[in-house]
């Protein structure tokens, strides 16, 4: 496993997306328990997309106008979705202390939505895997299916300290209304830059 992957992993991790914002969200509205499920969730929308670059699928949306268009607004319209339940205090995003546990089952569900909706993840696993993987390696297959494990390992783990950070900070957020008000904001805002961010998003 070389230094270059991992540095390489790490920032792409780390740099703050639909995956983070979401988990953010999670530990800010629901506590530690929710931000972790929400990171596990997120992680596991990653999965279609490494499945796809391994076995070369996402040569398809690379190719297919139509098939690279049709997934790319189902996210951006998923991603407006979530804008408009943050902004009106529904849902998982709801940072209120009153409001009743969201099932793990809905937790997971959206999480795994918000990472499968977004074409360019096939597209960029399909780009990235391959430069750390030799030529002359005779087990191309199972090396790529380790990166993508460590990958995911990664991803679990950053994003949960992401979430857990802000379910510390939770009880500074919930006590104080226009801190709650500003935050139920600039979540939508983000949600609805991330959509207009993936709508101009060429293959």
């Amino acid at each position: 496993m070389s230094i270059e992957f991992l540095l390489t992993s790490l920032i792409i991790v780390a740099s703050p997306g639909t995956g983070v914002l979401y988990t953010l969200s999670a530990g800010l509205s629901r506590g530690a328990r929710a931000s972790i499920v929400a990171a596990f969730a997120c992680t596991l929308g990653i999965i279609p997309h490494m499945a796809a670059a391994v076995t070369g699928l996402a040569a398809v949306l690379h190719t297919s106008a139509v098939a690279f268009e049709t997934l790319k607004y189902l996210g951006v319209a998923y991603l407006l979705y979530m804008a408009w339940n943050t902004l009106k205090e529904r849902g998982g995003l709801s940072i209120d202390e009153n409001v009743a546990p969201r099932s793990t089952g809905k937790v997971i569900t959206s999480g795994v939505l918000v990472n499968i909706l977004n074409p360019k993840l096939s597209i960029f696993f399909f780009a990235f895997l391959p430069q750390f993987v030799s030529t002359t390696e005779p087990h191309a297959f199972a090396r790529m299916l380790e990166l993508s494990g460590v990958f995911m390992l990664m991803t679990f783990v950053v994003f949960a300290v992401y979430g857990v950070f802000a379910a510390a900070v939770r009880s500074h957020v919930v006590s104080r209304p226009r801190v709650l008000t500003w935050m139920r904001r600039s979540f939508a805002a983000a949600f609805v830059m991330l959509g207009a961010k993936l709508a101009l998003a060429d293959r």
